[in-house]
């Protein structure tokens, strides 16, 4: 009948594209099981600088003399060379994404984290009950600008403002904690609040002069809004030169 003619017709094209379309396939995936080799020469300088370096770093023997006790050991110059190798290793292989992400996010909390979490710990030993302690120096007038305006740089460039006020609400608890102890922050506490409390004037000042700017606040739609120092100089000052 003239419909079975039609149904094999059918399934006679449908056979003949099937055919056709097989050998594009199969280039595809003998095009991708090429790209896909081992990376040989990346696991072995792994592997070697995991056995020298980190395995072989605390028995590794060397002349005391060249290593005096006021100095890094030999095992600690092993650790930074860990340290500095591996990134560079990871660049042989298709990974710079990752690695963006980590220096640009994941590496700035691992840093950051253990960073406020010590200066805080600091902070809450530097407090003192004699009035003379009190005092903030010439000296720490003096830099008090420059470490205000360092930590207002940290804040906005480095996008932890959550951390910071974080931080500082910690140093404002503790202040007041101990003031009813009777103690009060010595000269080196007084500095570090004077300077988280000048950055916290600075990064509002930073926020209330980009407000009303509509393409950083497209760019950073997060809950707090702090731009960073990089983008609005390229936004407004890199482009009008």
């Amino acid at each position: 009948t003239q419909s079975c003619k039609r149904r094999k017709h059918r399934s006679a094209q449908a056979k003949t594209k099937n055919q056709k379309g097989t050998p594009g396939v199969s280039k595809e995936n003998v095009a991708q099981k090429k790209k896909q080799r081992f990376h040989f020469d990346l696991w072995l300088c792994l592997t070697v600088q995991n056995w020298i370096l980190d395995f072989g770093r605390p028995i590794i023997i060397l002349p005391l003399e060249w290593f005096p006790l006021n100095k890094p050991s030999a095992g600690d110059y092993f650790h930074m060379a860990y340290n500095v190798i591996t990134p560079f290793l990871l660049l042989k292989i298709d990974s710079f994404e990752l690695l963006y992400y980590y220096d640009e996010h994941l590496g700035h909390l691992m840093w950051y984290i253990p960073f406020f979490i010590i200066l805080f710990i600091y902070f809450s030993g530097c407090f003192s009950s004699g009035e003379e302690q009190k005092k903030v120096p010439l000296a720490g007038w003096l830099l008090l600008g420059p470490s205000a305006l360092y930590y207002w740089y940290l804040v906005t460039e480095g996008q932890i403002a959550e951390l910071f006020l974080l931080t500082f609400v910690a140093m404002v608890a503790m202040v007041i904690f101990q003031h009813h102890k009777g103690l009060g922050p010595d000269s080196n506490g007084l500095f570090l609040f004077y300077s988280f409390g000048v950055t916290v004037l600075l990064v509002a000042l930073w926020v209330a002069y980009l407000w009303n700017d509509p393409v950083l606040r497209n760019k950073y739609p997060g809950l707090i809004y702090v731009p960073e120092p990089w983008s609005y100089y390229t936004l407004h000052i890199k482009k009008s030169h």
